[in-house]
């Protein structure tokens, strides 16, 4: 029988299992730590993976998506959680001029990484997000 569960459940049972799996595998983003996420997708992985896995960032979108780049072409499995879509929009150079260059460029493998953003509603704060237009619409870009 299938069962039913939100989709910032299925996102941190997905987290979850691959830093289970994978030590290379780490989070980082504004409040994913000590906050549990801004949207609670990362609730309890600091107590599980400790603070070198689960990282709190500066609000610094385009720095901390740096990082990750540089961290994915050293062989780590970054997961960059940006607290809304129109904050990522500040690290779009990173992400899609950036990764791909060095990917192919120089290192002549793929430089891995997931970067995913939510734009939706949060209980008690009505519309997030630039325009608020798709509220409870989740955004995941997964570089391959």
């Amino acid at each position: 029988m299938a069962r039913s569960i939100a989709f910032r459940e299925a996102l941190r049972e997905a987290m979850n299992e691959e830093m289970r799996r994978d030590d290379r595998v780490f989070l980082m983003g504004e409040e994913v730590a000590e906050y549990n996420g801004a949207y609670k997708v990362s609730q309890g992985m600091l107590d599980e993976f400790g603070p070198k896995r689960v990282i709190d960032t500066p609000i610094s979108e385009l720095g901390f998506t740096g990082v990750a780049v540089g961290a994915a072409q050293s062989g780590l499995r970054p997961i960059v959680e940006y607290m809304t879509w129109n904050f990522a929009v500040l690290a779009l150079d990173q992400i899609f001029t950036m990764r791909p260059v060095l990917d192919w460029a120089r290192y002549k493998t793929p430089v891995r990484g997931l970067f995913m953003c939510s734009n939706g509603t949060h209980p008690g704060n009505g519309l997030t997000g630039a325009s608020g237009a798709n509220a409870a619409k989740e955004i995941i870009h997964e570089l391959r």
